[in-house]
């Protein structure tokens, strides 16, 4: 029993570190993609919109002529930018009349002193043109409901865009639109569309190679001096 355990755990911790290595291939194309996307010409809305459904949008960029439908803004709580907790300030911004309304991020703002005094945050107001690189939150496997709180500007857990559809009672876009600049509005906008890096993740690779190897050691230094044990 005890020989199938050991085995079982050295054997657990060689698969983690060749689980890492697979995840730092997987980021590799995966900021290849971006790289190339970025570096592309700018999709229209209604090229956005006849995208596969399946197919990620983080890295496309876009441009739209985009209107006001109203001052009301989301606050998506719990993020991080320079080591400073705030929100992501995100305002819904029509682009056709008869197509789904698109979000657009008006940056980070960070939190105040007092957690139950939301800060205040200037919205677009005008018309305006607006160029820039799309993104898509990953959902958080622990809890993906938007979770909104009453009254405007309004808190947000989450970025469930079907529930904000849900909340607005109209289809929404299922990318933010990070613009490059926004008149009227500068406010810092946070990119981070690989949260770990292929570097990172073959550095826990090789923390798991290394303990797998560390564990070996001991468990063959164990046997080592069992057998030394009996012959005496």
């Amino acid at each position: 029993m005890l020989i199938i355990v050991t085995v079982s755990l050295f054997l657990f911790l060689v698969k983690l570190g060749f689980w890492q290595l697979s995840r730092a291939e997987e980021k590799e194309l995966w900021q290849t993609q971006l790289t190339s996307r970025q570096a592309a010409a700018p999709l229209s809305y209604v090229e956005l919109l006849s995208l596969p459904k399946t197919e990620s949008l983080t890295g496309y960029r876009l441009t739209v002529t985009a209107h006001p439908l109203a001052e009301q803004v989301f606050l998506l709580d719990n993020q991080i930018f320079n080591g400073r907790v705030g929100y992501l300030a995100l305002q819904l911004m029509e682009i056709s009349p008869d197509k789904p309304w698109l979000l657009i991020e008006l940056g980070f703002i960070p939190v105040t002193a007092d957690r139950s005094s939301l800060p205040s945050i200037k919205p677009i107001t005008m018309t305006q043109s607006l160029t820039g690189r799309l993104y898509q939150k990953q959902s958080n496997p622990m809890s993906s409901a938007l979770m909104a709180e009453p009254g405007w500007p309004k808190r947000i857990q989450n970025l469930n865009v079907g529930e904000m559809s849900q909340l607005v009672n109209h289809p929404i876009a299922a990318a933010v639109l990070q613009p490059e600049q926004i008149k009227g509005i500068e406010l810092p906008h946070p990119w981070k569309p690989i949260p770990l890096s292929a570097q990172k993740h073959r550095g826990y690779a090789l923390q798991w190679f290394s303990m797998a190897f560390a564990f070996a050691i001991l468990v063959l230094f164990f046997i080592y001096s069992r057998k030394r044990r009996k012959n005496r």
